[in-house]
């Protein structure tokens, strides 16, 4: 048996990651699988360093649009399987989808969309929650194991947010959001992170502007849900507030395989 580290996180610009040393980070963290997701990039924009790190096979998936949405998974091990999208055209243009299939488990690394333009972005985000479900189901369904990590961009309870009553009208904390996670969790899969902590004033996103970081006056969109088959595995889950260069930080677990 051996321990994976699997981290996860929305670096908001991948090559401004870089920047603030993402790769200095990673050989630090050491983790055998990294997802990202907000890379805001295609592969052509970005270097030999980031594309090719050493001990890492590292695989990418962005939109048509360029500086959009993105994301990214680096693996020690070579998974035997790759996947980008849900092959659905009109969901998989924008790039937020990258499947890696392991022995031991389908690793699902996706940044959600956000819905808070209008209702139209509303109602593609619930749509595509359904999608990614029903995808997540049919794998489930064949005894597979799941992982799926990422930005989920809606907190789930009011334990998630550090100002829950003022942001009840707004996507992202809205009751229609909130419930499709419920069903998400009715159907077998497991917030993790919470299961095991379940204290309070944990937080993923910060709002920059207002300096909300500095108070943790936060919410906690970025999530690793597993199937009920692998929560035995789970040795830990954690966030670490303490790693800044996004408004975003980093989640992950442990899991022993």
């Amino acid at each position: 048996m051996s321990i994976l580290k699997i981290l996860s996180w929305n670096v908001n610009g991948v090559r401004a990651a870089q920047k603030k040393g993402l790769l200095p980070w990673l050989v630090e963290q050491s983790p055998d699988i990294m997802c990202i997701q907000e890379t805001k990039a295609h592969p052509e924009q970005l270097d030999a360093d980031l594309l090719n790190p050493p001990s890492y096979y590292t695989y990418w998936e962005h939109p048509e649009r360029k500086g959009y949405s993105g994301v990214a998974t680096f693996s020690k091990e070579e998974p035997y399987k790759t996947q980008t999208g849900f092959n659905m055209p009109d969901f998989d243009t924008e790039g937020r989808v990258l499947i890696t299939d392991y022995a031991d488990f389908v690793l699902m690394n996706i940044y959600f969309p956000n819905g808070k333009k209008d209702q139209f972005r509303l109602e593609y985000k619930l749509a595509f929650y359904d999608i990614f479900l029903a995808y997540a189901d049919e794998l489930k369904d064949k005894g597979r194991k799941i992982i799926a990590c990422g930005d989920f961009n809606t907190a789930h309870k009011e334990i998630d947010i550090a100002r829950p009553n003022e942001n009840k009208k707004y996507s992202g904390f809205l009751p229609v959001e909130r419930a499709w996670l419920d069903k998400f969790v009715s159907h077998g899969y497991v917030d993790i992170l919470r299961q095991l902590h379940p204290e309070p004033h944990q937080y993923t996103w910060w709002d920059m502007k207002s300096g909300a970081r500095e108070r943790n006056v936060g919410w906690r969109i970025d999530y690793f849900f597993v199937s009920e088959n692998v929560v035995d595995s789970v040795t830990d889950a954690f966030i670490m507030p303490e790693v800044f260069g996004s408004d975003h930080c980093p989640v992950g677990i442990t899991l022993a395989v």
